[in-house]
């Protein structure tokens, strides 16, 4: 038996990096997924290959939640779980950061997981689950990456709201705090498709073996793991915590 079988699960940002990996674990721990996504081809793509829902989606857009929320429940009948994944990065100084460059990441990573919470939640079987995407930057600073540090910063203060909110229904809600991940975000040779992706992870494993104590960047399968945990039922006594899996970046620095 999987640990997620009978269950129903939104992913958002699920058509690539960690989003996909979790929509993949998920689906051969038994759950039925639905993919969501704005990028519908890889989307749809992928739903196909594992048997899942595809649903388009805009985190920053309330309508399109309350339709994947329907086509879910369509589909399956119920809802037992989010996983808001979905995210941006921008790279700035906080002096020479636009308004409007903030407020985009403000959009998506802060208003798309509240949005998601409050879509969701009304809609969830008691006893679900909701697992939010912070950051490393969200329990500690980072320069040139303000806009974003201050939203993942914001998901934790939603986390444990919403987790105080929801406990009476026993719904847990929790948070990830991923360091550096080999993603398209920290590793845009992803998504060139005359670059050498595999090429870029072995220099951002150097790079990162002076910064991380294990020594290397996380693998997007290692987070889906996380995530998997967050919503079985081995977490069942655990609600309104951070969880951070960096390889021990947050640890602090070693001088030998």
């Amino acid at each position: 038996m999987g640990k997620l079988d009978g269950r129903v699960v939104i992913i958002t940002g699920a058509a690539r990096g960690q989003g996909e990996q979790e929509a993949r674990l998920f689906r051969a721990e038994g759950a039925a997924v639905v993919v969501a996504d704005v990028l519908d081809d890889q989307g749809e793509s992928l739903a196909k290959e594992i048997g899942a829902t595809y649903v388009h989606l805009d985190v920053g857009e309330e309508a399109d939640w309350q339709a994947a929320v329907t086509a879910a429940k369509e589909a399956h009948g119920h809802l037992d779980g989010l996983v808001n994944n979905a995210g941006i990065l921008r790279f700035n100084a906080l002096a020479d950061t636009p308004l409007d460059e903030f407020m985009q990441v403000v959009r998506v990573n802060q208003v798309g997981c509240f949005l998601g919470i409050k879509s969701v939640a009304p809609e969830l079987a008691d006893g679900g689950t909701i697992v939010n995407t912070a950051s490393y930057t969200g329990v500690t600073g980072m320069a040139a990456v303000g806009a974003y540090a201050a939203t993942k910063h914001a998901i934790l203060g939603l986390t444990r709201v919403a987790a105080l909110e929801l406990a009476h229904r026993g719904i847990r809600v929790n948070a990830m705090c991923p360091g550096a991940i080999d993603t398209a975000m920290s590793n845009p040779a992803q998504l060139d498709p005359n670059a050498d992706a595999a090429e870029m992870t072995d220099a951002l494993d150097a790079l990162y073996r002076k910064l991380v104590p294990l020594g290397r960047i996380g693998r997007p399968e290692e987070v889906a793991r996380l995530a998997l945990f967050l919503t079985c039922a081995d977490s069942s006594y655990i609600t309104g915590q951070p969880f951070v899996i960096d390889g021990g970046w947050l640890a602090g620095v070693s001088v030998v």
